[in-house]
């Protein structure tokens, strides 16, 4: 595996610990005890214990809500590589091998090339946000994410002029992902962003969820969130990043281009042809408990401006 050199400053430091607040440990890969000896672990079984992350609290991106609980969080998940039902992901995520793990980076960038993770995560210190997380179905939830700004990842690359988009790839491997044995989209999975809202803050790049390295049905080792848009702009288990100059064919705008858009700003305005978006059902709040959606899932101070003059109800 041809390896680049993104950056001199120390790696990451990712130390092991017990179960987050006592509870059933969820993860299917463990990290030992430094970055380095992460790097040549596989996945153990899902009772392994997981590992914390080292990290701090970003309050500046954080809403004031409170989260929903871990278990939330990792037993209800649309990752369709692993199956459509809810609890698919957390039923059959075990497969997937997320250590060792590497990202290839190319197109219209000066440091392209195959990274591992350790490259990916140094020298960007980890952070904690919560953030409102809004899926297109209608439910919703707030998760205390932990990553590290995407715009970090790409000054690093440093994209030239022809690079209007960012394009990302998910994992092809049905060994690994029994969801993608069966032709139900079109695999690999392929999100993209306009570079100024890849660029954007709020976009962060998750390898942890509560403090602990990310479960597998939530998209380990690498996925990304951007708060504003719906849950399906948020690729998981990211194996490559590309810069491209024209915009990129994402998966579901390919599988139901009537349903789902490039742009999937959260928008309560714009109905999806088989259900409102005008509430929202929390999770963990009762199925009954709805609430107002909000536009740009809340973010709107943070982001209308990416999308002024562009009309919504058209490009959605």
């Amino acid at each position: 595996m041809r390896r680049r050199q993104l950056g001199a400053i120390a790696p990451s430091e990712i130390t092991p610990r017990e179960v987050f607040m006592s509870r059933r440990a969820l993860l299917a890969g463990a990290l030992a005890g430094s970055a380095t000896a992460m790097l040549g672990q596989e996945a153990l079984a899902s009772e392994a214990p997981p590992a914390q992350l080292q990290f701090t609290r970003n309050a500046q991106y954080s809403v004031n809500e409170q989260p929903n609980s871990l278990a939330d969080i990792s037993g209800y998940n649309n990752f369709y590589e692993f199956g459509t039902d809810k609890s698919d992901p957390k039923a059959n995520a075990h497969t997937l091998h997320p250590r060792p793990w590497s990202v290839t980076v190319s197109g219209a960038a000066e440091s392209t090339g195959t990274f591992t993770l350790e490259d990916i995560l140094k020298p960007n210190p980890l952070q904690e946000r919560i953030y409102r997380f809004r899926c297109v179905e209608a439910w919703s939830m707030v998760v205390p994410w932990v990553g590290f700004p995407l715009a970090d990842l790409i000054k690093r690359c440093k994209p030239t002029s022809n690079a209007k988009y960012v394009q990302f790839t998910t994992l092809y491997s049905p060994q690994q992902m029994p969801g993608e044995r069966v032709p139900i989209l079109q695999w690999p999975y392929v999100e993209g962003l306009r570079m100024d809202e890849a660029m954007n803050p709020l976009v962060l790049m998750v390898v942890g969820v509560y403090g602990e390295v990310l479960p597998n049905q939530n998209g380990a080792p690498l996925r990304l969130i951007i708060p504003w848009k719906y849950g399906f702009k948020g690729i998981k288990s990211i194996v490559k990043i590309s810069f491209v100059e024209r915009q990129p064919r994402n998966t579901w705008n390919i599988a139901a281009p009537d349903e789902y858009g490039f742009y999937a700003n959260v928008n309560p305005h714009v109905d999806h042809p088989r259900w409102s978006q005008a509430s929202e059902r929390r999770i963990g709040r009762g199925f009954f408990s709805r609430q107002p959606t909000l536009m740009f899932n809340g973010y709107e101070p943070e982001v209308a401006y990416l999308y002024k003059g562009m009309d919504l109800r058209r490009y959605f």
